[in-house]
């Protein structure tokens, strides 16, 4: 498989179009969860472009007369009462939240399946009505009703990777028609491919290879990717667990809402990676004409050191791609790149509240990612903690952030209940990040940072603890690539699919949507 990194591509199709960051499935209080919308819309502005919180509506074929599942059931049927009873309140703040160019929001919710498959129903605006479908083919039909009264909606399959018949999606009746993505990444796990990253360990049960996506495609079946958190504590974004990127021209429901329909989306699990895709110059979502030979464009700029960089053919894998690592990029002078601050730790059940700030000596400030966690409850009868809005950051000054954050250590030794800042930071070696944290003082330089974290306590040996996290150089950041795949050695085929997936050294991935390449018969 070739590969030529000065190949004269076709015009970049992402251009003028941006990658704009979103959570448009999780839950609150609205039904069963926890927390206020309010609260929810409050956390999602924090560190997302867009959001939809979702309300639980309604469970057609609910297993019922189980007495294992009776205080489920009731949980159940008390939620979908209580969005009913809600859902003038959720319309209004969904609007009043909405600002276009700043922060969009969208109306959504809930319809459970054990036959087809959870589906999220969503409106391009913050007015709808909930339906309570006894199938799916009478949700679609009330949908396309909708639609030619003007208002059109989605149904978004999700957690797609459990058993047919048993909450996972059922391939034999979903159609692109109004699912033209699936959410792929959440809370749940990964349900790309049965060897995927992040294996499902919710109650609910383990994957299944024939509801994977790969399955899906495999199928003939024509969608693209999204993650979402699924996230219950009013967090919208809840970094780690999954969030969608829209390559939109402009920050806008019409412009969100078209991404989706053009599958011109990816899942990420948290951190920001910029990916781009495309074959003979078509982007991901798209179906490309017949052609023997496909030229791959791929260009990655990950929100930490990235790992590899895998493209992939109808589930295979062909080429994987990682960073330049020279003598020219590693001695060039100067610092560009990103490096951050972690904090949390400490005995498990403790509370700290944080305060911290950071200014960065001898440098620039370039951008600020925030990666913050919300209270992680995932079964609902869970007791609730007393706030679920405990987050907020500013810049103070042109080198200078504050941040007012809350952990209660981690929940498991491998689950991560840290708050994170990211800083991308213009400078040199010489260039320190100094920070208060909780009124201890530490700093380092970016020369040290290089090297590796550092770390720290408040108060001694198992008090809560920070880190700075390692300074990592753009050049490590990046990888762009063309490859050319040559099919013309191969039987008459049908439709080609490509996608690509990236892995960053510490744990965050992306799964660009597909693009299609048309079969053709050859020569």
């Amino acid at each position: 498989m070739p590969v030529d990194p000065t190949a004269e591509l076709a015009p970049n199709p992402y251009d003028g179009l941006r990658p704009l960051v979103g959570d448009i499935h999780n839950h609150c209080g609205i039904s069963y969860g926890h927390g206020s919308i309010e609260d929810a819309y409050r956390n999602a502005a924090l560190q997302l472009d867009f959001a939809s919180v979702t309300g639980h509506a309604w469970w057609h074929d609910m297993p019922v007369g189980d007495p294992r599942l009776a205080e489920e059931e009731a949980y159940h049927r008390e939620g979908f009462r209580r969005l009913a009873d809600q859902w003038d309140r959720v319309q209004e703040v969904t609007e009043s939240v909405h600002q276009e160019g700043r922060f969009v929001s969208l109306l959504s919710f809930e319809w459970h399946s054990m036959t087809y498959g959870d589906h999220c129903v969503y409106y391009p605006s913050s007015h709808g009505p909930i339906i309570r479908a006894d199938s799916l083919e009478e949700l679609r039909r009330r949908l396309r009703a909708s639609a030619r009264a003007g208002l059109p909606g989605l149904a978004i399959p999700h957690h797609i990777g459990y058993r047919k018949g048993w909450r996972g999606i059922n391939w034999e009746t979903y159609t692109e028609e109004l699912s033209p993505v699936a959410e792929i990444v959440s809370m749940h796990g990964c349900g790309e491919s049965e060897r995927a990253p992040r294996n499902y360990l919710h109650t609910m049960g383990p994957r299944d290879a024939q509801s994977m996506a790969y399955y899906g495609l495999q199928q003939g079946r024509v969608f693209g990717f999204i993650g979402s958190t699924d996230h219950h504590s009013a967090h919208p974004g809840s970094h780690g667990y999954g969030r969608m990127v829209a390559w939109a021209p402009e920050l806008s429901r019409e412009a969100i809402w078209q991404a989706i329909l053009d599958r011109r989306t990816y899942a990420i699990t948290g951190d920001r990676i910029d990916l781009q895709s495309s074959v003979n110059g078509y982007p991901m979502g798209a179906i490309a004409p017949a052609a023997r030979h496909r030229r791959i464009a791929v260009d990655v700029t990950g929100g930490d050191a990235v790992d590899q960089v895998e493209v992939i053919r109808n589930g295979a894998v062909i080429h994987t791609a990682r960073p330049a690592n020279d003598a020219t990029t590693t001695s060039r002078p100067g610092f560009r790149g990103v490096t951050g601050l972690a904090v949390g730790w400490g005995k498990a059940g403790i509370v700290t509240d944080w305060e911290v700030e950071i200014e960065v000596r001898g440098g620039r400030l370039d951008g600020i990612e925030p990666r913050l966690r919300g209270v992680d409850i995932v079964d609902p009868l869970t007791p609730p903690p007393d706030s679920y809005s405990f987050s907020e950051w500013q810049r103070s000054g042109p080198g200078c952030l504050r941040l007012r954050t809350r952990t209660s250590s981690n929940p498991t030794v491998l689950t991560n209940g840290t708050q994170q800042v990211a800083l991308r930071i213009t400078g040199d070696d010489r260039t320190e990040i100094a920070a208060t944290i909780n009124g201890v003082s530490a700093r380092y330089a970016i020369g040290e940072l290089r090297n590796g974290p550092r770390s720290g306590y408040t108060s001694g040996f198992v008090s809560p603890a920070f880190q700075f996290l390692r300074a990592v150089t753009d050049d490590e950041r990046r990888v762009a690539f063309t490859i050319d795949d040559d099919r013309r050695d191969t039987a008459p085929i049908g439709r080609d699919w490509y996608h690509v997936r990236v892995r960053q050294a510490n744990e965050q991935w992306a799964f660009g949507s597909p693009t299609w390449v048309n079969g053709t018969t050859l020569t």
